[in-house]
């Protein structure tokens, strides 16, 4: 069974029951696996004392365009793994128009809780912070470890030149359908590209993790040493993780 197999993949990788687990995804990169399958698989590992988050971010729905956004109805733009989690699971997700999170299990409420109080997209209460302070994990399923939104809370640190964008007024609608005016910085990144990967042989021994798992190369992370070291190099070379423009 399939869902067996992958949850005994993501077991030899590192992940264990009770984990607080994050993941960026490729369903193309498993063939002939559904959303389901993963997540099922995923939440079958994790048990019920772990929790599995998505990130659920809107930036091409939501955005200076466009600034609005319903934490219930606004769809996601990062594949469609996190968009069936969204939609087709008890999922809780944090209130943030570009930036948002989705979770199902022990911390759910923890990490999305209080996304709202941040007026940057990966602030201090966003869910990137709070898995960091969980002790959390981040997992990679055959999509390289560029995509990693969770460098963008680890800039928010030291605020790199390249970083902010200007702030935009959302039109915030909750969970309980009350709508609100709240303002939020965007990310800017004008003339520059993202390289995150460059984290990886800078990770220190435990700190990483590899291996295939069905037909996707995954890659595990643990938030904590991802912090410590990526701001640690931000810190000496605020340029280290992006390419800039000719």
């Amino acid at each position: 069974m399939l869902q067996k197999r992958l949850a005994e993949g993501f077991e030899a990788l590192g992940i264990r029951s009770g984990d607080t687990l994050l993941v960026h995804s490729s369903l193309k990169s498993l063939e002939g696996a559904s959303p389901a399958d993963v997540i099922e698989a995923l939440l079958a590992l994790l048990g019920p004392e772990g929790t599995l988050m998505f990130p659920t971010l809107s930036y091409l729905h939501s955005n200076r365009n466009n600034p609005v956004f319903d934490v219930r109805r606004t769809p996601s733009n990062v594949g469609a793994i996190p968009e069936y989690f969204r939609t087709e699971y008890p999922a809780l997700r944090s209130l943030c128009p570009t930036h948002s999170c989705a979770a199902v299990g022990l911390r759910a409420e923890y990490l999305t809780g209080a996304h709202h109080l941040d007026d940057t997209p990966c602030g201090p209460n966003s869910p990137f912070r709070r898995l960091r302070d969980a002790g959390g994990k981040v997992l990679f399923i055959g999509c390289g470890t560029r995509p990693n939104t969770s460098m963008h809370a680890v800039e928010e640190l030291s605020r790199p030149p390249y970083l902010f964008g200007p702030p935009v007024r959302y039109q915030m609608t909750d969970a309980a359908g009350r709508t609100y005016t709240a303002i939020c910085v965007s990310h800017g990144f004008a003339g520059v590209s993202q390289r995150y990967e460059r984290l990886v042989p800078l990770l220190p021994a435990g700190g990483y993790a590899a291996a295939n798992v069905h037909t996707a190369f995954c890659e595990l992370i643990d938030a904590a040493e991802m912090w410590r070291t990526a701001d640690e190099r931000y810190r000496a070379d605020p340029l280290y993780f992006v390419d800039t423009a000719e």
